[in-house]
């Protein structure tokens, strides 16, 4: 696969190398990734480097997950948007960094990732799962219209959890 550049104002959408994985486990580590997707924490720079190397082999893949990071123009790793298959459809996640939240940078890159992952994908709409209490992620995905199609208990990561599903049509 070709190597992903999309750039926005201020953020590039690319793919992994195995040089981030410093960057990817110092972002990892933070209250809100422990809480709302603990199974995307890691440890030690060398579990963020074999996660990396899992990642990039799917980029050559058609069955995903397709994960990419978030730089800033400067070059710095702030977090990572993913297309993840749930059955026979898609769902949508991403990540900022603790250091970088709470300046727009989630919704810049989703809203510049999602045409290129719909066409990607050969798909017309794709979801956006987050637990109820993660209002950030309710606002970003709100942002860039989806729109709420159930509210209450689920499934989420395994457990039962409250749970609101969007949907991003095209």
């Amino acid at each position: 696969m070709k190597k992903l550049t999309i750039k926005t104002d201020r953020l590039i959408i690319t793919t992994f190398d195995i040089n981030m994985a410093n960057s990817v486990h110092l972002n990892s580590l933070d209250d809100d990734n422990r809480l709302f997707v603990p199974d995307e924490v890691f440890e030690t720079e060398q579990e963020a480097k074999k996660v990396i190397k899992t990642l990039m082999d799917c980029y050559n893949n058609v069955n995903g997950p397709f994960v990419y990071p978030i730089l800033l123009k400067t070059g710095e790793n702030i977090g990572y948007l993913q297309a993840v298959p749930i059955e026979d459809e898609w769902e949508v996640g991403y990540h900022i960094g603790k250091k970088y939240t709470n300046n727009g940078y989630a919704s810049e890159a989703l809203k510049h990732f999602l045409p290129y992952i719909i066409d990607k994908l050969e798909i017309n709409q794709i979801w956006g799962i987050c637990r109820s209490d993660n209002i950030a992620s309710i606002k970003v995905l709100e942002k860039c219209n989806f729109k709420l199609e159930y509210c209450g208990l689920g499934n989420y990561r395994g457990q039962v959890h409250q749970i609101c599903n969007y949907l991003y049509k095209v």
